[in-house]
């Protein structure tokens, strides 16, 4: 599925790119308080500091910053986790930082996050499609991250299990977002990484998983 393109009248590619910011940042201060379908153009324009004039020379429809505001977060989410696949050293040091980093980014876009779940159903048949498999794709990357571990010995998962556990780094992630309100009062975002990292880890790493085995073993031996 290609990307969907969103119509500029205007050609210079940086001035896109922070014309649209300024667009994201004040739409979802917007979207957050009012919902995307009570908020008006007029209303984005003015709290992105410009003219609705020149907001429609950046986009088409109001839609189309919503959708701006779901790729923001593919995109600098996709971005960081390159860097960890691109990173040769240890592999699971390398999915540690990976987990970390999206934690990081989902707390620096918890406002975009939110708005995204709350209002995605919003979005056209066209691009509500593209959307959802962003967030398919954001999942696929940290299954890549993982299966060099398994390559590495360092994990043993099945290829179900790995797809799973990447499922669940995106879920932890989202949950700081979704309820920061009541985990900050007992952890840091650090120390919300640690445990959730730690937890995660340990629940998957190969000694683990060999334990578990004899015990699921030795039960269902006792059984018999």
């Amino acid at each position: 599925m290609k990307k969907r393109e969103v119509q500029a009248s205007v050609k210079d590619e940086l001035l896109i790119k922070r014309r649209r910011s300024q667009m994201i940042r004040g739409a979802v201060a917007l979207f957050k308080q009012k919902g995307f379908h009570r908020t008006t153009t007029r209303e984005i324009a003015r709290a992105s500091g410009f003219s609705i004039g020149t907001l429609y020379e950046y986009i088409r429809t109001k839609e189309d910053v919503l959708y701006l505001v779901c790729d923001s977060i593919y995109d600098q989410v996709a971005t960081q986790l390159m860097k960890d696949l691109d990173d040769k050293g240890n592999t699971l040091e390398s999915l540690k930082h990976g987990i970390a980093d999206y934690f990081r980014i989902m707390n620096d876009m918890q406002d975009e996050v939110l708005v995204m779940y709350q209002e995605a159903k919003s979005l056209s048949k066209d691009a509500l499609p593209y959307v959802l498999k962003k967030e398919n794709e954001m999942a696929a990357m940290f299954v890549q991250l993982i299966n060099r571990c398994i390559a590495n010995g360092e994990l043993q998962l099945s290829e179900k299990e790995a797809e799973l556990v990447a499922h669940n780094i995106i879920v932890l992630g989202q949950m700081w977002g979704f309820r920061r309100w009541a985990l900050r009062k007992q952890y840091t975002l650090e120390e919300y990484i640690d445990y959730q990292t730690d937890l995660l880890l340990s629940g998957i790493s190969k000694g683990s998983r060999s334990e578990l085995f004899r015990e699921s073993a030795a039960l269902k031996g006792g059984t018999r």
